[in-house]
């Protein structure tokens, strides 16, 4: 990217409600709490890149249980409740996307780039300034 600031790497972001559990004389109080997942966006075009038209629909998730159990699986707690919240990247990376999106229309079933977003990001992308982008 010559001189120019790295681009962030985008990411998607889920509010998770875990479980611990214990074994034996230990126990957890409280034993369940909120926190945050976040899940690397694959640039777009390569492998992983259509999490998105694959995972949510309107801004949310389109299959909350199946999601759920992914969650439960990549996570050593039980994953009691996970919400997407946003997919957070640059203008340089969100440019990336749409022209992806752009060349590749009829996977999605829209007429336009606009349309496609909408219709699986919902209002949730969170544009940062590439400076913000680092590891959180």
């Amino acid at each position: 990217m010559g001189a120019t600031a790295e681009a962030m790497e985008s990411r998607y972001v889920f509010h998770v409600t875990v479980r611990l559990s214990a074994s034996g004389r230990v126990f957890f109080d409280p034993d369940t709490f909120e926190t945050r997942l976040y899940r690397p966006a694959d640039p777009p075009g390569e492998p992983g890149w259509l999490f998105f038209r694959d995972n949510l629909w309107r801004g949310e998730l389109s299959d909350p249980d199946h999601f759920r159990r992914l969650a439960d699986r990549a996570i050593a707690a039980e994953v009691l409740e996970v919400d997407y919240r946003a997919f957070e990247t640059d203008e340089a990376s969100l440019a990336a996307l749409k022209d992806e999106i752009r060349a590749n229309l009829d996977d999605f079933r829209s007429e336009t780039v606009p349309e496609t977003v909408t219709k699986y990001f919902g209002s949730s992308i969170e544009v940062r300034a590439d400076s913000e982008g680092g590891e959180s």
